[in-house]
């Protein structure tokens, strides 16, 4: 634990029943020759007994509990799994920052000859034999797939949706919020299509106000999925946001829908929930960024 240190929440976020966030300062990757920060947090319940609990694994750590170092705004998580430990649903959730230039290339096993990719096996290999082994030493985890998770946004939604094809032996459930299914000339559209569904549960979304490009391509990959045999239901949630843009706040509102459906628990829709909307003034759409096209 001695490379684990206890970081202040953000002024906002210090309510009483918040969970507890730890850091881990450039964490090594082997996989990929670089080094990355590690975030954890951990439910509110944690300090109370000895119970073990499921954990989430995200991609693009730094915009998960703290707008201070996000990109435009963050998932505001902090809030929303002090909320669900209220309606008994808790879990470790681990944030894995992004590599700045590098993300694409480490967000999708796939190549695209103008925006890069192909080290997502090597990403995956990384938490999955270097972060996993860590986080399940030092902290009371559920190790089962059943009870491991992973997910993300945009090229994190395409990577966490690879990763249950592709590890299924570690996870047994993904969220891919707003995935970037068009990248790679749709790669993993053709990947749905010519393999039998995933075996763990899956929950997939999208905005209705985002890229008219990349809405359309998760239709296609919705479509697809349920061609090969995955069903909406139990195992299978697909979810379209009317205005949603492509934001970080709409995926955290979503997050609270999309946890308990991957660990098999019912709680009420956040479908009408305003408080975690983008004020008027921030950074939404991101037309220049290269993973929303126009």
């Amino acid at each position: 634990m001695d490379q684990w240190h206890v970081l202040p929440l953000p002024e906002e976020r210090q309510d009483e029943g918040m969970p507890a966030l730890l850091g881990w300062r450039k964490m090594r990757s082997p996989q990929l020759q670089n080094y990355r920060d590690v975030l954890v947090a951990l439910p509110p319940s944690y300090g109370e007994g000895h119970h073990r609990y499921p954990v989430v694994y995200m991609h693009d750590g730094q915009n998960l509990f703290d707008p201070a170092t996000s990109y435009a705004g963050d998932w505001n998580l902090l809030v929303t799994l002090a909320e669900l430990a209220e309606e008994g649903v808790e879990a470790i959730v681990v944030g894995i920052a992004n590599k700045g230039s590098f993300r694409r290339y480490e967000y999708s096993p796939f190549r695209d000859p103008e925006h890069g990719g192909g080290d997502g096996d090597r990403y995956l290999a990384f938490i999955t034999d270097t972060v996993r082994p860590q986080v399940d030493r030092d902290f009371r985890t559920l190790t089962g797939p059943e009870s491991t998770v992973v997910a993300g946004s945009s090229m994190g939604g395409l990577i966490s949706l690879y990763a249950l094809y592709r590890r299924p032996e570690v996870f047994g459930g993904a969220a891919a919020f707003s995935p970037s299914a068009w990248f790679a000339e749709k790669a993993l559209i053709e990947l749905a299509a010519s393999e039998p569904p995933p075996a763990g549960r899956l929950y997939l979304d999208v905005g209705t106000a985002e890229s008219p490009v990349l809405v359309d391509s998760v239709r296609r990959l919705r479509s697809t999925l349920v061609e090969a045999g995955l069903h909406e239901g139990e195992q299978f949630s697909y979810f379209e946001d009317e205005g949603a843009d492509h934001h970080e706040a709409h995926w955290g509102r979503r997050f609270r829908d999309a946890l308990p459906f991957l660990l098999g628990r019912k709680v009420g829709r956040s479908e009408g929930r305003k408080d975690l909307l983008p004020v008027s003034d921030a950074p939404t759409n991101r037309l220049t960024d290269t993973e929303v096209p126009t």
